[in-house]
């Protein structure tokens, strides 16, 4: 079992060179969207700038996928958010229940439309579970376009020097 990846060595300046990247493009994006108050977008998003950034060669990476796949989290998760309290009110008495199925079938759901439309991209199933479980705001979902755009266009724009790190 090794400490440090095997790769390290030939790759090092990568290493340093993509994780700094990263992390300017996110504070970057960040600046600008102070608006995040759902932590599970927050994390997903930072999942997909991990995929991008240190997996940049990997299908997950490409920007058909990125984009793709959160726009599919953010339809499943507005649609579940909008069928949870309508299932509540008709069907069950206490939501307890409906507080654990309803966003895992969002997650299950936002992973067969992925998979069946290409755009195959796991941390976007966070987004869809984030915004089934603390709800939307407009801003919210332009922020998670913005942010997927910003990352898939510094990709584009510099995947000339990114390798795979992982």
């Amino acid at each position: 079992m090794r400490l440090f990846d095997k790769k390290l060595h030939k790759y090092f300046y990568n290493y340093i060179f993509q994780s700094i990247l990263a992390t300017l493009t996110l504070i970057f994006i960040l600046y600008f969207e102070t608006i995040f108050t759902n932590i599970a977008i927050v994390a997903s998003l930072g999942a997909t700038t991990f995929i991008i950034f240190a997996m940049p060669k990997y299908t997950t990476a490409q920007p058909r996928r990125v984009i793709g796949g959160h726009l599919v989290g953010i339809i499943v998760g507005i649609l579940c958010n909008y069928i949870h309290p309508l299932l509540q009110i008709r069907f069950f008495n206490s939501g307890e229940l409906l507080n654990i199925i309803i966003p895992a079938f969002s997650v299950g759901l936002a992973i067969f439309i992925m998979v069946i439309t290409n755009t195959e991209h796991p941390p976007a199933a966070g987004t869809a579970l984030g915004i089934t479980i603390n709800g939307w705001i407009f801003a919210t979902l332009l922020v998670i376009l913005f942010t997927t755009i910003v990352l898939s266009l510094t990709r584009h724009f510099t995947k000339a020097w990114l390798k795979n790190l992982v």
